[in-house]
């Protein structure tokens, strides 16, 4: 049941590529969407997972979040590194060429979380039938927001099509294979807690350093804001569905 349900996760993912691949012209507002969808993935999903699952605190602070704060300055450096910001606003809105694999990057976090949301359908179903078929549920749901995101966030980098649709593509297996593993593999809750942490703070600089900077970026527009709130709103009532 876990791999069946696994295999409808693949598909929501492909559809999430499907409609990232064709906005055509709408790009500010799908990058918007990104970015709400994005932060809400990091606030609703992430964090409160890897706080139920963190180690014991250090000198008071979960040490969850000890890796969201690790997560967020590991690619702020590896921008740094590649020099994609200049402290220039004015350069928000343009990529430089040679930058694409900081995208590839981040589009294989977003991979390797997918493998986990399959491993976690099947650490599910050794739980039980009822909390594994909860958590295949969210996992459908947000699977859609991580295809889209798949394909957006390597295009956003300047990846040809080409390559970001073998992202998708390795997007769309990788709960396959995670809920495979999760049928004969426990991982120990704490190591998964910290994981959680540190890919919430991969996605957090993301959304909001280069994503919605992005999106903004030329004329003003309240649609971008609306469709960002909206991207939110959504990953919130998959987090209610879920809970």
């Amino acid at each position: 049941m876990a791999i069946l349900l696994a295999l409808v996760s693949m598909c929501s993912t492909l559809v999430g590529g499907w409609v990232a691949l064709r906005v055509g012209d709408h790009r500010r507002l799908v990058l918007g969407l990104a970015a709400g969808v994005m932060l809400g993935v990091v606030f609703f999903d992430l964090l409160p997972e890897a706080l139920e699952q963190s180690p014991p605190p250090v000198c008071g602070v979960p040490v969850a979040l000890l890796a969201t704060v690790v997560g967020f300055f590991t690619i702020h450096i590896l921008e740094r590194e590649v020099a994609i910001h200049r402290g220039h606003e004015g350069e928000y809105g343009t990529h430089t060429h040679g930058l694409e694999s900081v995208g590839l990057l981040a589009a294989a976090g977003l991979v390797f979380h997918s493998m986990l949301d399959g491993f976690g359908i099947g650490i599910g179903f050794q739980a039980g039938s009822s909390v594994g078929i909860a958590v295949a549920i969210a996992v459908i749901s947000h699977d859609f927001a991580d295809g889209f995101n798949a394909f957006t966030i390597p295009t956003l980098y300047g990846n040809a099509r080409k390559r970001a649709l073998i992202v998708l593509g390795l997007d769309a297996l990788a709960p396959v294979l995670g809920a495979v593993l999760g049928t004969v593999i426990r991982v120990p809750p704490d190591l998964a807690g910290l994981y959680l942490g540190y890919f919430a703070g991969f996605l957090l600089y993301l959304a909001t350093s280069d994503i919605l900077p992005e999106a903004h970026a030329g004329k003003p527009s309240r649609a971008v804001l609306v469709y960002t709130l909206a991207g939110a709103a959504l990953m919130f009532g998959v987090a209610a569905l879920h809970d």
